[in-house]
């Protein structure tokens, strides 16, 4: 059950107000006034208890019980069967004379408002590799630099600031522990993808973790010639995600998502120094503390310690 959100009683709250009368000995007045409702609405629950019992104190449907300018039936088949055509809701009112805020009501009241996919859809495949560094992902997220408090926090897109630029937040996450690097950078360019992977791959050595495989997207900074150089330098096989399928690289787009959520767009920083000089220690707490529903609800560095024990 859904209950406004300015609704001052719930059922259980009705319930109290009908028990003071008819048990208590409360007068209705003093019932009412104390549940926060007027008279009139305290004789409403008492009488629908003595109409319909506890049930009674159930919220009911606004929905009118009477629509006389509803579509007719009829109408509403032929709009069905036009969608089941795969016709377009302004295709649809075209072919029948129906207005289009019409046809989009029927639609959206049978769940037809979006056209489903021509074929099924592909079936999930996940994998995970056995060792660490055996692949790991690498990806960015543009950012909005910062000049204040801007309107994901005071949610008034009026007042935006345009104009400041951005920058670039790089990620390298592997395939098997979950174990991620990240760095805040100008730009997504080449010079800064090759200068994060070098020390990705330091930061990766210096745990223990050397890296064997590197994937990332089609972007055009991993295939320059200054990408391919350094992953032969490092002795790294690059692979590429296919073309528009995101989901080949999904580890690295899930953790951008987790990212964003408890880090980029946790709080209200006031400069972009600010956001950046928390990256790290939210890093250290990803790595080291935070429960990874993948992992059993262990922490990346739980999972690298036993893969290396």
């Amino acid at each position: 059950m859904r209950v406004h959100r300015n609704a001052k009683t719930t059922p259980k709250g009705r319930a109290l107000l009908v028990q003071r009368v008819t048990e208590l000995g409360w007068s209705m007045c003093a019932a009412a006034s104390a549940s926060g409702v007027s008279l009139r609405t305290g004789y409403k629950w008492l009488a629908r208890y003595r109409a319909e019992g506890t049930a009674g104190f159930a919220d009911r449907s606004c929905a009118p019980h009477h629509r006389p300018r509803r579509t007719r039936p009829r109408l509403e088949q032929w709009i069905l069967g036009l969608r089941a055509h795969r016709l377009s809701g302004p295709r649809i009112a075209h072919r029948t004379g129906i207005a289009r805020a019409t046809v989009g009501h029927v639609l959206r009241r049978h769940g037809l408002g979006r056209l489903p996919g021509v074929g099924p859809k592909s079936p999930v495949r996940r994998y995970e590799r056995a060792h660490p560094g055996e692949l790991v992902h690498v990806d960015t997220k543009a950012l909005g630099r910062i000049a204040g408090v801007g309107h994901r926090i005071h949610g008034d897109r009026t007042t935006r600031v345009r104009g400041i630029g951005w920058e670039h937040v790089h990620v390298c996450i592997d395939d098997a522990s979950r174990l991620a690097y990240s760095e805040v950078l100008a730009t997504n360019q080449q010079h800064d993808a090759v200068g994060f992977l070098e020390r990705a791959v330091a930061w990766f050595a210096a745990r223990g973790v050397p890296i064997a495989r590197v994937m990332t997207d089609n972007g055009s900074a991993y295939l320059a010639r200054s990408w391919a150089a350094t992953c032969t330098r490092l002795g790294l096989r690059h692979l590429r995600t296919r073309p528009y399928t995101p989901r080949t690289n999904g580890k690295a787009e899930r953790f951008i998502q987790t990212l964003l959520r408890e880090w980029a767009y946790a709080k209200a920083y006031v400069t972009s120094a600010r956001r950046r000089r928390a990256l790290q220690p939210w890093l250290r707490y990803y790595n080291t503390r935070r429960p990874h529903t993948a992992l059993q609800n262990r922490a990346p560095m739980s999972r690298l310690q036993e893969a290396l024990a």
